[in-house]
């Protein structure tokens, strides 16, 4: 799939989009990949679709932010790194099952950290998206 849509994206020329592909769910526990019919490590089958995705021609990864430094060592700076499941400190985790905070996220590697609810749900977003940006600057 991902060699299929690097090629239909490469039609694009020079406005091609990134490819990005997705390693394991951030709100996925042992247990849960376990319940899928895939036993062993998250971290392993996290790797092991990384190493696929981008010999396939994905561009980066959407991967928990648990995985980004070991992401980082195997396969070097050629992988943008999407990041979910960020929760500034003190923000309840809702179902996301593996987390770190905004700083963590960046100081391990990651290209790009996405933070919804704890934006979205804070009783002043813009606030909340101002601390979130002057922790990581």
């Amino acid at each position: 799939m991902i060699e299929a849509a690097r090629n239909a994206a490469e039609s694009a020329g020079a406005d091609r989009p990134m490819l990005l592909a997705v390693t394991v769910l951030t709100s996925l526990d042992t247990a849960a990949l376990a319940a899928t019919g895939i036993y062993g490590s998250l971290a392993a089958q996290a790797l092991r679709l990384a190493r696929l995705a981008i010999s396939a021609g994905a561009d980066g990864l959407v991967c928990s932010p648990l995985e980004v430094t070991m992401l980082r060592n195997a396969l070097g700076g050629q992988a943008k790194l999407v990041v979910p499941g960020i929760r500034p400190a003190g923000v309840i985790a809702n179902d996301q099952a593996r987390t770190m905070t905004p700083e963590e996220a960046v100081a391990a590697g990651a290209d790009w950290i996405v933070v919804g609810r704890p934006i979205t749900g804070a009783p002043d977003p813009s606030l909340a998206a101002a601390a979130i940006a002057a922790a990581i600057a």
